[in-house]
């Protein structure tokens, strides 16, 4: 891993109405558009998604690599991201979000160790320790 601090950027391009481009030096362009919820079409990514989906990939990743330096051998890993989205102190904000996780691992034995690396991704999960929001984690783990 490189040293701290790291950089990252993204742009965003668009016209008056419609949807908008976002782009990243050497990643491929992604199409975004305001949710249904905010009058927009509803079929493409929206902030909103992109924001849940960039909590459940973190989570994953963190967990891989808290389950590697942990040693702890698993099969696979699923987590959806649900955020709650209101309106606090005339401020649109997500004020929760909840982690539905579930792990496949091999013995039963692994299954509280499994909870506790978990709880330990989450902690360490630098998207969602960017929030304000509360984050919950909801855990499924399945013996083979």
């Amino acid at each position: 891993m490189q040293g701290f601090p790291h950089t990252y950027v993204a742009s965003a391009a668009g016209s008056t109405m419609g949807q908008l481009t976002v782009t990243g030096d050497g990643l491929p362009d992604l199409s975004t558009a305001p949710p249904a919820e905010f009058d927009g079409p509803g079929d493409q990514w929206s902030p909103e998604t992109l924001l849940m989906s960039s909590l459940a990939s973190c989570f994953v990743l963190s967990f891989r690599a808290v389950a590697a330096a942990s040693k702890f051998e698993w099969i696979s890993i699923d987590c959806q991201s649900s955020g709650v989205l209101d309106r606090v102190e005339k401020v649109t904000r997500f004020t929760g979000v909840t982690h539905h996780v579930g792990l496949l691992v091999n013995h039963e034995a692994d299954a509280e160790l499994a909870e506790k690396l978990l709880h330990k991704a989450e902690s360490v999960c630098l998207i969602s320790n960017s929030l304000a929001a509360e984050v919950h984690l909801e855990i499924d783990i399945t013996v083979k």
